[in-house]
């Protein structure tokens, strides 16, 4: 057994629209409907350009196999942030701006690494990191 790479994050929200329009603003990724039994009132998946669904976006109210309480717009409990790995670091810090979300950027020289941190709509901290290549 061996992990291949992180396959997507879940945000449950009571700000379905509003999440799913900043991830795309931000990030440039597509929304999309979520498969059947999910309906587009409850749930909305966010795809890369790999056609790859790395958010997904679920209502209060959307049915979960797995099941707890979620309180939207909390602190992620011991789940620090996400963190993904990202091109295009200009253009991402003009979008922040643009959008007028607050940030933070840290640059760790000894591994060509510059990272941009900023929060959704529902207070889960992102990490963008660019590596240099």
């Amino acid at each position: 057994m061996r992990v291949n790479r992180l396959d997507h994050v879940n945000i449950i929200t009571d700000r379905l629209d509003e999440t799913a329009a900043f991830y795309a603003a931000l990030l440039g990724l597509e929304r999309r409907d979520a498969p059947p039994p999910l309906t587009p009132q409850n749930a909305q998946w966010m795809f890369d350009e790999n056609g790859l669904a790395i958010v997904h976006i679920n209502s209060v109210d959307c049915p979960r196999t797995y099941d707890r309480v979620v309180e939207p717009g909390a602190v992620t409990g011991a789940i620090h942030h996400v963190a993904l790995n990202c091109t295009g670091h200009d253009e991402v810090l003009a979008r922040i701006a643009a959008m007028g979300l607050a940030c933070q950027t840290n640059h760790v020289a000894a591994i060509g690494l510059r990272q941009v941190f900023t929060t959704d709509p529902n207070n889960v901290l992102l990490e963008l990191n660019f590596f240099a290549g």
